[in-house]
């Protein structure tokens, strides 16, 4: 399939942005292995040495999608969550922007935290997304417990993170295959199940076992 002369005019950044919304779509349903460079310059409407020439291989496009994905949903988490919010007011725009991006981006999704997970060397790429995210929860709940005059160890607060963003992962996945679902009310319900512990952590109260 050749190129169309449309597409031709477009500027640079905005054909590459079209090739990669298609290998996104092709990618989420094929995953990388199944998924053909014939199908994503079919599905973009343009010659596959086209694609080639502008993303090069089919591993350099797939970790081209898992990049600006992956900035996608941290620029949304970061845009929202503003550093001089209330601690339980951030927390609950950060996952609103999350599920939001979920929603609005489930192919997205999918590459990143299903065709991604399992295949090397993509699992890599997304370990240091999730590591990225956890550090930017961690600072969150560390700022707002020094606001009110605790300090709670790293690890412990890296525990914490990866709890959060685990869990916020899971519901995460669940939401994208319910489309039917508000992604705003998965973001409620994350947020009730993270803030009843997060508060407690913020007020130094912590559950023992008996004996």
């Amino acid at each position: 399939m050749s190129s169309t002369p449309t597409f031709k005019r477009l500027p640079r950044a905005v054909r590459e942005q079209q090739m990669l919304d298609a290998a996104v779509r092709v990618f989420s349903r094929r995953g990388f292995h199944a998924a053909s460079m014939d199908e994503i310059a079919e599905d973009a409407g343009i010659s596959k040495p086209m694609v080639y020439a502008y993303l090069g291989s089919k591993e350099e496009l797939f970790v081209a999608c898992l990049h600006r994905e992956g900035t996608r949903m941290m620029e949304a988490i970061a845009g929202a969550a503003a550093p001089d919010l209330d601690a339980d007011e951030r927390l609950w725009r950060g996952l609103r922007a999350f599920f939001g991006f979920v929603g609005a981006h489930r192919d997205g999704w999918a590459v990143l935290y299903r065709q991604a997970r399992g295949s090397q060397p993509f699992a890599g790429e997304l370990a240091a997304m999730r590591a990225r995210l956890v550090e930017v929860v961690a600072g969150m709940l560390d700022h707002a417990l020094r606001a009110r005059g605790r300090e709670v160890g790293a690890t412990d607060l890296e525990v914490v993170a990866y709890a959060l963003v685990g869990a916020s992962e899971s519901l995460g996945d669940w939401l994208a295959d319910h489309p039917e679902a508000d992604p705003e009310k998965t973001a409620t319900r994350m947020m009730n199940v993270a803030w009843l512990g997060a508060d407690q952590l913020l007020r130094g109260v912590t559950w023992h076992p008996e004996g």
